[in-house]
């Protein structure tokens, strides 16, 4: 079933209270445009028809034109030969063919009518059409436009936290650094501890030579 149940519809439409209520506005924009444009290729081909129906409508009344004159012309040649009753028929008959001209006269101008009203269709449909297209544009553009913002909001984003990624790192590795530097001094350390105690047990040796020189000496002075 489409958008609109006849061309008034259309018409009267108004294109942005019916995208404010769909809850895909892209799609029923595609939609309208799709109806609008069957619907023009209709009236169109209805005007073409009715066109035709004008052409056919004008060379009828040409043929008939022609034949009341012909008529005319019997009347008259009847006339000239003293034959006033075949003159007063051929009158009729004339008389006949502009009546039934005049019907035809009626129907032509009952179908140039129509064909301006068509003509008013086609005008009204194709600027509806056009705002259609304006506003499927219109919103193609907003659309990209709001692609174009997220993507530059999700790649600051990514800046952001690949800065914060950098400074973790680099934090790490200061850590590492400083956890190096640390286990550096406690090897040195290590290796001077081992030197203090060394030197305490040599003292307490030379310590124990001066305790026994003392002992020496007092044994002697005694």
């Amino acid at each position: 079933m489409g958008i609109f149940s006849r061309l008034s519809d259309i018409v009267n439409s108004n294109i942005n209270v019916l995208l404010d209520r769909a809850e895909d506005p892209k799609k029923m924009i595609r939609l309208i445009i799709q109806e609008m444009e069957e619907t023009l290729i209709e009236v169109r081909s209805s005007t073409a028809r009715v066109i035709a129906d004008k052409k056919t409508v004008v060379r009828k009344m040409d043929r008939m034109r022609e034949e009341a004159k012909q008529w005319e012309s019997k009347a008259s040649l009847a006339l000239s030969k003293d034959r006033e009753d075949l003159a007063r028929a051929a009158l009729l008959e004339k008389q006949a063919v502009e009546e039934q001209l005049s019907g035809v006269a009626d129907e032509l101008s009952a179908i140039d009518e129509h064909l301006v009203q068509l003509e008013d269709e086609v005008v009204q449909l194709q600027g509806k059409l056009n705002d259609a297209k304006a506003k499927q544009k219109a919103l193609s553009m907003r659309e990209q436009t709001i692609t174009n913002r997220m993507q530059v909001k999700r790649q600051v984003r990514r800046d952001s936290l690949d800065q914060v990624f950098a400074k973790f790192e680099h934090f790490d590795r200061r850590m590492d650094r400083l956890e190096g530097e640390l286990e550096a001094m406690d090897m040195g350390s290590e290796s001077s501890l081992a030197d203090e105690i060394d030197q305490l047990a040599h003292n307490d040796k030379i310590n124990a030579e001066l305790d026994r020189l003392k002992r020496s000496m007092a044994d002697k002075e005694s």
